[in-house]
């Protein structure tokens, strides 16, 4: 947590501080690092300006991206003085050494693309509008300094590149001195020189070739790592199967208190709400790196920020044209006349969302109201609390610019619930306006009152807030074959028996199964890790329901654990919901 969120630049100097000191630990001739260190960090508070005492609160604060940015160039390697002639092994980067010679020399990484360095045209160098004899050329320098390191070197020069991609094994080629270097070699010495002088590592440490006398560079073995030795005996062995995620459910968790938006989250995504809820655990990052590119075209997940921006400010009132001004000042948009057909695609998108939504409750300004329920539950009483917003009249309107899922219908429903059963007085019904499937246009899923009287209206949410609490419960024990968008599939077709199991099984691989370039949800990164791997239909509707996953609330005539789950908390929904 010290190293996360956003700070202003001293508190993170202060975390980066203590970091340092919790983490590392030099010996008295080392101690010059940990200085080198805090000389640094006081040139970054020393560049930061100084603010009053009332400007505080208002100073501006840095993600972890924008730190990293910030130390990146102090942090990175640069020319040193070293101890040339001691007899030590010295490490330095690769500096003009001609004239000190050195009885090895060896040089790391010389891979193609990293070596030489590139040289990109820089739009704001003016120096290259009109390039001069004697200008700087980094690629130049750097064939020049391969040479003085190999004029430099008495007995031995060792050169290493990744001959194969670490992924795929394809074979890839040296840098292009390196491999001009070769063919002077192979025309220079007799023989097959290139193939004396060239020497194929295996890719991975605990390669059986590495242990084996004989098989790489003279007559003994190469490595004499104990624990790289372990897993290449162990590669040879027998090979077993990988444990499943977890061999038996967890004891119950503790959840007498129980927040609106927590129950919200299991719904849309049980699976990570286990890992994040139960085992505080995420893996997915949100920490990239700070683009500084120019954007010249958009992804799904930028278009769809820009367009949920654009749709909630309209929605709100605000003036349009300060909207556009907005999106442009982000600096997300490309540039100039090459945003301008980007940005009016989804703008035509957002009009037909933007018409239908002020279409359900005209003239109403939005509020929030408070929930604070009690429930019951295998575990005890429950308290639910938290805050509905976006509530126009009786209308609780949600506008999305995300194409209308499973995902938008269940949050509507559960706050639909919550609003139900703590202000059973009103009879509010819940609207999810977004995008329609298809080439453009806005769908509408409305859920009615859910009764026709106070009483009635908070007994039916009591009960359904109970099974979803239920539901949580036990998906917080172990990871629920339960994902959203494939259950919805099954659970519709399922519903009235207008499809057998078979049937309603193909119609969830097409929201389950990933395609060559349409990624489905056993591509999600958190399903992945329960389920190992992309898993197809079939091993996630393996498995039958558990003994206490049958009686009456139970659906009997579904044979899988994932068709049970899926119609049990599919059903009230698809019973009350109207799609238009």
């Amino acid at each position: 947590d010290h190293l996360s969120g956003t700070r202003t630049v001293p508190e993170w100097v202060a975390a980066l501080r203590w970091a340092a000191d919790a983490l590392t630990a030099t010996t008295d001739w080392e101690a010059w690092e940990r200085l080198e260190l805090e000389r640094i960090l006081e040139d970054v508070l020393s560049e930061t300006p100084h603010e009053p005492a009332a400007a505080k609160p208002a100073a501006a604060k840095l993600a972890q991206p924008e730190v990293r940015a910030l130390l990146a160039q102090r942090l990175a390697g640069r020319p040193t003085r070293a101890n040339f002639r001691t007899g030590h092994l010295t490490i330095c980067t690769l500096v003009p050494m001609r004239s000190v010679p050195h009885r090895v020399v060896c040089l790391l990484g010389l891979d193609d693309g990293a070596f030489p360095r590139q040289a990109p045209r820089d739009g704001d160098n003016r120096l290259l509008e009109e390039p001069q004899v004697g200008d700087r050329d980094p690629r130049a320098e750097d064939r020049q300094l391969l040479l003085d390191a190999l004029m430099a070197a008495r007995d031995r020069l060792i050169v290493t590149y990744s001959g194969h991609d670490e992924r795929t094994n394809v074979p890839l080629p040296p840098a292009v001195p390196v491999a001009e270097l070769l063919d002077s070699i192979a025309a220079t010495a007799q023989g097959e020189a290139r193939e004396r002088v060239v020497l194929e590592h295996p890719l991975q440490a605990f390669d059986r070739r590495n242990f084996l006398p004989g098989r790489l560079e003279g007559a003994d073995a190469w490595s004499f790592d104990q624990v790289s030795l372990e897993g290449a005996i162990a590669l040879e062995g027998p090979r077993q199967d990988p444990p499943p995620f977890l061999s038996a459910p967890l004891p119950p968790a503790d959840s007498e208190v129980l927040v609106l938006d927590d129950l919200i989250a299991f719904v849309q995504r049980p699976v990570r709400a286990f890992l994040r809820q139960r085992l505080g655990i995420s893996v997915v990052s949100h920490d990239d790196e700070v683009q500084d590119a120019l954007p010249v075209e958009l992804d799904g997940l930028a278009r769809w920020q820009i367009g949920q921006r654009l749709l909630d400010g309209l929605l709100a009132g605000i003036d349009p044209a300060r909207c556009v001004a907005a999106e442009f000042a982000r600096g997300e948009l490309p540039p100039g006349e090459l945003g301008r057909p980007i940005f009016r695609s989804i703008r035509d998108q957002v009009h037909p969302i933007l018409g239908q939504a002020r279409a359900q409750a005209p003239g109403e300004e939005p509020r929030s109201l408070e929930a604070n329920l009690l429930l019951s539950s295998e575990a005890g009483p429950v308290r639910l609390t938290g805050t509905v917003t976006g509530i126009r009249g009786h209308v609780l309107l949600m506008a999305s610019f995300s194409r209308l899922n499973s995902r938008l219908r269940l949050a509507a429903w559960v706050n639909l619930l919550a609003l139900s059963a703590a202000h059973p007085e009103i009879p509010f019904e819940a609207v999810t306006v977004a995008r329609a499937r298809g080439q453009g246009g806005a769908a509408v899923a409305r859920i009615p009152s859910l009764g026709p009287n106070p009483e009635q209206r908070r007994e039916r949410a009591m009960q359904e807030l109970t099974v979803l609490v239920y539901l949580r419960l036990r998906g917080l024990r172990e990871p629920l074959p339960l994902p959203s968008q494939s259950a919805a599939a099954y659970a519709s077709a399922r519903l009235g028996g207008r499809a057998d199991v078979e049937s309603a099984v193909k119609l969830a691989a097409a929201e389950w199964e990933s395609g060559f370039d349409r990624p489905r949800e056993n591509r999600e990164p958190e399903h992945q890790l329960v389920f190992g791997g992309e898993v197809p239909i079939a091993e996630l509707t393996r498995s039958g329901p558990a003994g206490d996953e049958r009686g009456p609330a139970w659906p009997a005539d579904e044979p899988s654990r994932f068709g049970r789950y899926a119609v049990r908390l599919w059903t009230p929904l698809l019973a009350r919901e109207i799609l238009e």
